[in-house]
């Protein structure tokens, strides 16, 4: 990745959306499936919509020199999402863009996703445990809090990644308790909730954006 390891940068962070709209454009068909068996099926496809929508912005660099701005890209092209959970990721994306202009320190990323998944949850009503894409966010925010002072932005994302990743499987196990899951009681049950895993490939596409760089 481009720009100083200590602080995340606009080039940095435009990598990392472009990378993770690649994953989501490839493996949509995944969180196609999951929202199938619990829910209505139109997560993947809306998604992979809002991104495509995104990366498109995203591939003139142009207006994405620094964290905010590449962030209000990815909320623009979700909010016109469809389903639930497509104007919930762009509120998400919508609050990181609230963040500082300069590059982001570790306690600046922080901070930034603590408000973005506090915002989630209040629009959202959702609490940990009810089988949602916050069951990802929340540990992911809590990672980066206690990684705050971690030298390099993308060692604290990379422990925010497992935790994520963590968050999205103990759903597989939950009774769902909000969201369209929550209309087919234990069918939902061992499923893992597509919102969730969408947010542990948010995480992890920092890496993968960082090997290719």
């Amino acid at each position: 990745m481009t720009g100083d390891d200590a602080r995340l940068t606009g080039a940095d962070t435009r990598a990392w959306l472009l990378a993770y709209a690649d994953r989501v454009l490839r493996d949509s068909d995944e969180l196609t499936d999951l929202d199938r068996r619990a829910g209505d099926g139109d997560f993947g496809w809306n998604i992979a919509a809002a991104l495509g929508r995104a990366r498109t912005a995203l591939l003139d660099p142009h207006g994405t020199a620094n964290p905010p701005a590449v962030f209000k890209a990815a909320s623009d092209a979700h909010l016109g999402a469809g389903g639930t959970s497509g104007p919930l990721f762009g509120l998400w994306f919508g609050r990181l863009a609230q963040g500082p202009d300069a590059p982001w320190s570790g306690r600046e990323l922080a901070r930034a996703f603590r408000d973005a998944v506090d915002a989630v949850r209040r629009l959202g009503g959702a609490d940990p445990g009810q089988k949602t894409m916050v069951d990802a966010m929340i540990p992911a925010a809590q990672a980066l809090e206690a990684a705050a002072e971690d030298p390099t932005w993308h060692g604290a994302v990379a422990r925010a990644a497992r935790a994520a990743a963590e968050g999205a499987e103990s759903t597989r196990d939950m009774l769902a308790r909000r969201g369209r899951a929550s209309y087919v009681g234990e069918h939902a049950r061992g499923v893992v909730d597509p919102g969730a895993l969408a947010v542990a490939w948010f995480f992890e596409a920092a890496a993968h954006a960082r090997a290719a760089a």
